[in-house]
């Protein structure tokens, strides 16, 4: 445990963010495991819209970001 003041401050900072990070993780992987499971255009949409958040909050980067939503499409195109 860090004795100096403001280290202490940013332990509390890292938990709060990286709890944070997870549970947006979370939420994006389920998205997309969901649109897997069943593909079809409001999963899709609910999986794109999650990825999107998810780059939007710098957990994903913007070009995973695009990645993830082309394949996506492809296997919706591919279910049609």
């Amino acid at each position: 445990m860090p004795n100096i003041k403001s280290s202490i401050k940013r332990v509390k900072t890292t938990a709060t963010k990286t709890a944070q990070n997870t549970i947006n993780k979370s939420e994006y992987k389920t998205a997309v495991k969901k649109f897997e499971a069943n593909p079809n255009e409001t999963s899709f949409k609910t999986a794109v819209k999650a990825i999107d958040t998810a780059c939007a909050k710098s957990i994903l980067k913007k070009n995973t970001a695009s990645r993830k939503k082309s394949s996506l499409a492809k296997k919706l195109k591919v279910a049609k």
